[in-house]
């Protein structure tokens, strides 16, 4: 069974795909970038501003998906500019205190909207009358 997830929570995207799809037990959800939901506009303060709006996006699409950040079990990071790579982590810890996720971090050469970083994850879903 394949289910898309869908929030006003989150940055409705630049091309054809879902926020997040929910199969077999995991939530997989599509790369988040900084752009407020609310105005469609980017957010201001450079990589920890951006970092922080997409980790905020991915938590609202987890959360419409009926599950959350400590269910995450990986996440992929696209820098820019590598040398962001501290400034995002900061940012990155702060979502995930404790047990973080699998992770992967990569510079890549140009990202959508010409943001400065985009975060993919893959969560487990909870289960039918699982608690949160």
């Amino acid at each position: 069974m394949r289910e898309v997830i869908a929030t006003e929570g989150a940055f409705r995207g630049v091309g054809p795909f879902s926020q997040a799809i929910r199969a077999n037990g995991l939530v997989f959800v599509s790369g988040q970038i900084g752009v407020d939901p609310r105005t469609d506009e980017l957010v201001s303060g450079g990589i920890a501003a951006q970092a922080d709006r997409a980790l905020q996006t991915l938590s609202a699409i987890l959360e419409a998906a009926g599950t959350g950040l400590d269910r995450v079990v990986r996440c992929g990071v696209f820098l820019k500019d590598m040398n962001d790579f501290s400034r995002m982590n900061e940012v990155f810890a702060r979502y995930f205190p404790s047990e973080p996720p699998a992770r992967t971090t990569v510079e890549v050469a140009r990202l959508p909207l010409d943001v400065l970083v985009e975060i993919d994850a893959i969560a487990l879903a909870r289960d039918e009358g699982e608690g949160r």
